[in-house]
Formats: C-alpha cells, structure tokens, sequence
C-alpha cells in the first residue's frame, strides 16, 4: 500500500476556519506506521497518524496534545470531552452525561458505557404531582445522579493510557485561568443567565459583574478547577500501586467522598431528592450496543437507555436501492427520509426507556424484518399528517405486548429549544475510535457551591406518567437524547459521529451518513449540506411539546423545495442557514480502501477538526 497526505479544502464559516483534514494509515498493520510524502501545490497541513474532531475549537487541541505526547483516542477523547465541559458549560458538564462508545483495535469490537445516572430512589411519579403540581420544574428537583465524571474516568480506566492528571491538565488549566469566551457562548449568554438568575452560585460564573459575560471576556472557574485539584489529588494518594487504582480513587472522591457529600448536602439543602447512598450505589457499566445494517455498511449505536435506536432503525427502514433516481435533498429524498425518521421517532415514544425498567422489544425493533414492515407503511405520495401510528416489534420476537405495556398518546405542548450537549471523537495511530456525546447545561440547575459544576438535570427528559416507558422512578435512567455512534464499511473501522442537537441528533446524523454512504460526499462536504428536520412527535424534553406535521428545512435549500413538501402535506418552517439547531456533527472517517482518513467538523457551532 502507498501512503500520501494531502490538504484539503479550507471553508470559512460565521464561527471561524475549518478545514477538511486528511491523513494516511496502514490498514494491514495498524500498529505500524510507514509514511512517504508525495509533491503538492502545497505543503500538506496534516501529518498521517491520528485526529481529534469535536465541538469546540481549544477541546480539539487538548485532545491533540494527548495524542501527540504518546496517548491513545479514549486518552484524548476524555481529554477532550472535559475539556468541552469547561468551554461549553452552558451545554454539557462534568457532572452531566457523557455516553460514550469506543472501537478496541486490538480485540476488533465495540463497546459502549451507559451515559446517564439514575434517578434518585425516592423519586416517583407521585412526588412531583403531589410536591410540584405535576410538573418537572428548573431546579434540583430534576437533578440524577451524575454519570459524566464517572464515564470520564472509567473509559480511562479500562482503556487509556494516561493518568487522571495528565489527560485533565488541558481542562485545569482554561477552568484555573480562564478562556476568551466564544462566539457561541457568547450569543446565548443573556438567555442562559435569564435562566440561573435566582441562583447565585450560578450567577457568580456567568454573570461576575452582574451581567451576562460578553463575546471575547474571560470565563473563569475557579470552584471547577478546584474539584479538579481535588480528583487529582485522590488519584496521587493511589497511583503508587497502579494507574488504574489511582484512578478509581478519584472515582471513589467524587460518588463516596468529600466531593459527593458537598453534591448532596446542597441538593438537599435545596430541596432534592439526591442523596449519598444514592451516588455510592451507582456504576458506570459496560453494556450492549444496537446495531443496524446498511448496504456494505454497520452503524453501532449506544442502547435503548437512549435513542440511539432510532439511528439505528430509520437507516435500516431506509434502503441503498431507494436512492438510486433520488437527487440528494431533492423533494423525494427529503419526503422519504423524513417519513422514515417520523415512524423511527414513533417507536422510541412508544417503546424507549432504561431496559432495566421497561420491556423494551429491542431485538424486533431492530431487526431488519421489522424495518420492512415500517418501510410498507410509507407513502411516497403523503406525509403523515401527525406522528405515525407505533409498530409491532413483538411479533418479530415471537411475542406479545406484557399486560403492563400501554401506549401514550402525545398532547401539543408549546416550549422552546434547548440546546445543551456537545461531541467529541478520537482516532488513534493504533486504529482505535473513540466517540462521546457529553451533555446536561447549566441552566436547568443550579451550579453546586464550590465545586463549580451542576448535577445531571436530566430527569427534564422524564415522563409524569407511569404507562410511559421512560416515566419518573427511583433508579431507573431516563430517556437520553444524547447517542454517540461508530460506523463500520465493509467490516472496518469507518468513522465514529455524533453531534449535539437534542431530538435533531439521529435526524442529522442520518443526513450526514446518508451524504456519504449514498452520495459519496467526504465527510467535510457531508456536514455542511443543507438540514431539514422533522418537529411530528413529542420532544424529548419537558413539557414534551409535539407540533404534528412540522418540517423544519435550513434555508440554503431552494424554495421549490418548501413549496414541493408542502404539496406532500408537510407543515414548512425555514430556518436560517447553517443553523445551530440542527446540530453540530463531527465526525473522523476512516477510508481503509484509500488508506486515507478524514475529519470534519461542523461550522454550525463552534466545532473543529484537528490531526497530525
């Protein structure tokens, strides 16, 4: 095999420069390295060995130093993904999610970490009809466990190399000194700081001088850089006897130590329900992954703890023979993807939640039988003027619905988007893949007094009735929005994605594997291809608004295009181009029959794309 490395193409975008970063690999013998540089034009801006794509500039860069100091993609990828927790607090946080899904070359498979905490045992459906007027209301009454913190330093744990101190280095030191903030942070500054108003410990981060912090002033997290001090802290005490156990100290400082006791002291000095034995009893697990198949290529999505089903069903619903005549976001194309999603997004209302709670028929759901039976109810012709009715995966397991199971019947609840999760993807010179999709903002909870960070709010992603698979219980995770994955072609390695996006997140994720496993587009041009994104089912976030037969299309599409929909019976809105709503993929796609490897990052938000 040969070996070049070449450039490509630079866009420039509202948040900044980002490249199309190639690079080259030996797919024969990952673990060897042996490069020739041919001419160009120009001078190649990437070395060959590995890459770092995420959704925040100085994040990418973090996880590149690891890289470059010797570290594996879990090493950077933690890295990175805290880092994200310190530069995007208002989207994700060291005391939120971060589901996780890693490639392990060496043993050639896949493995994913649950990303989200359980709810506190005493939590029930009726505590908040009896406590708060059957409402989840802002504040610590919807706080989790947190998971982030735990998945961080389990990831690194079982997989990495590095120690907890030196992969958190990059994060100290812009919590400790602060950064410039950014344009994103920037414009939903006011917003955020509406929200956290009545919140102090909030307040003195966003808001030091008693108003929202503007574009390019410094943010600094002092209390944040402290709790990392701490960690560390805890690990030098058992790092003697080996990484792994210094890490696990760490992890013990946060769910059994001084760390967790200040979490749960506040939140029940708030009014929570959050306690200690809560946060000791939880465990960050290794668990399955659901996988789905389309044409040459596997897509590997995180389980039914999160919707990373719906990924994975809507691309087996979808067919490569179906695109064949379809011009990409032509009329047709968009009419079909967009059914197929709605009939994806039905099956999670109806059959989504922690499987340890719920029956949930995971196996029927994505089987490809069972894709071909939600394939026939498409109308070429139609949109479906609502959320289309649920299917029957419990016949493709040779079963029948248990008495306990009933369906939810959706109400229209007006509220407005939250955007609150970020990404970040690894890969290594080694072939390893790392992809996490951390989330949980600072404006639905308050920030925890000294520590600098906020407990998972993400019980805002919970159902107040007991018939839903993803309802209020004591123990049991919700529903998450976040779902990394990692795609394989032809039996190899070809990219981990992801983006942040909420509901929008397997709807964007489609369109970008879509742009390249049908379209052939490289994964720089597959980010950056005009969105759409259907609204026909209740959102995933509290009060759960659902706006039957919305279609939302970004406005670099013609308007022959609205008026081409809308004649199908879909309800059009547009957007603005390049809007943030839709998303932020990143993604680093490995091409093992070019030896060649790419990442994109999307300029819809601040992300970026980095490698050497």
């Amino acid at each position: 095999m040969s070996f070049v490395s070449v450039d490509g193409p630079t866009l420039v975008g509202s948040t900044g420069v980002y490249s199309l970063w190639h690079w080259t690999y030996s797919a024969e013998r990952p673990r060897k390295m042996v490069v020739t540089r041919t001419g160009s034009h120009r001078p190649p801006v990437m070395g060959t060995t590995h890459a770092v794509s995420t959704g925040h500039y100085l994040a990418s860069a973090a996880g590149m130093r690891v890289l470059e100091s010797g570290g594996n993609a879990i090493d950077a990828g933690v890295a990175a993904g805290i880092c994200l927790n310190v530069l995007l607090p208002e989207m994700c946080g060291f005391g939120g999610v971060a589901p996780i899904m890693v490639y392990l070359a060496d043993e050639d498979r896949v493995v994913s970490l649950n990303g989200v905490g359980t709810w506190p045992r005493a939590a029930s459906v009726d505590y908040f009809m009896d406590v708060h007027n059957g409402e989840i209301p802002p504040g610590v009454s919807r706080i989790v466990v947190p998971a982030a913190a735990g998945d961080w330093l389990t990831a690194l744990e079982m997989w990495g190399t590095k120690s907890f101190a030196e992969v958190v280095e990059p994060a100290l030191g812009l919590a400790r000194d602060g950064f410039a903030l950014h344009f994103t942070g920037a414009e939903g500054m006011s917003s955020l700081v509406d929200a956290v108003s009545d919140w102090p410990s909030s307040m003195s981060t966003f808001a030091p001088e008693g108003r929202p912090l503007r574009f390019g002033e410094r943010m600094v997290q002092a209390d944040l850089a402290s709790t990392f001090e701490r960690l560390i802290a805890a690990e030098k005490s058992k790092s003697p006897v080996s990484r792994e156990a210094g890490i696990r100290a760490a992890r013990e400082e946060f769910y059994r130590g001084g760390i967790g006791e200040q979490i749960t002291q506040f939140v029940q000095g708030e009014g929570g329900l959050l306690d200690l034995d809560d946060l000791g009893n939880f465990e960050v697990e290794v668990e399955e992954t659901v996988t789905a198949s389309f044409g040459e290529h596997e897509i590997y999505a995180s389980g039914p703890w999160c919707q990373g089903p719906v990924l994975a069903e809507t691309l087996q619903i979808l067919q490569p023979d179906d695109f064949r005549s379809l011009e990409h976001n032509s009329v047709e194309y968009v009419h079909m993807v967009t059914e197929a999603l709605k009939l994806g997004f039905a099956d999670r209302d109806a059959f989504i939640g922690d499987p340890k709670f719920a029956d949930v028929p995971i196996a029927g759901l994505t089987s490809p039988e069972f894709a071909a039976s939600r394939r026939a109810q498409m109308d070429p012709n139609r949109a479906t003027p609502e959320m289309p009715d649920f299917g029957d995966p419990w016949r493709f397991e040779n079963r029948t619905p248990p008495e306990s199971w009933r369906y939810v019947t959706p109400s229209a609840i007006p509220v407005a988007a939250e955007f609150d999760t970020s990404y970040a993807s690894a890969v290594d010179r080694w072939g390893n893949a790392f992809s996490a999709t951390p989330s949980d903002g600072a404006g639905g909870s308050p920030i925890v007094p000294g520590l600098g960070f906020v407990p998972s709010n993400r019980g805002a992603q919970s159902w107040l009735d007991e018939r839903h698979p993803s309802s209020v219980e004591g123990g049991k995770r919700p529903r998450l929005t976040p779902n990394p994955a990692i795609v394989f072609r032809d039996g190899k390695l070809m990219m981990p994605f992801g983006t942040p996006g909420g509901d929008a997140q397997p709807q964007s994720m489609t369109q970008v594997f879509l742009n390249m496993a049908v379209y052939g587009m490289n994964v720089q041009a597959a980010v950056e291809a005009p969105r759409f994104q259907s609204k026909s089912f209740p959102n995933s976030f509290y009060p759960h608004s659902y706006r039957p037969g919305v279609l939302q299309l970004e406005g670099a599409f013609d308007p022959g295009i609205g008026e081409g929909l809308s004649r199908l019976g879909h309800e059009i809105e547009w957007l603005q181009t390049y809007d943030a709503g839709m998303g932020a993929v990143c993604g680093i796609e490995v091409d093992s029959r070019a030896g060649t490897l790419s990442a994109g990052a999307d300029m819809r938000r601040e992300s970026y794309a980095i490698g050497r």
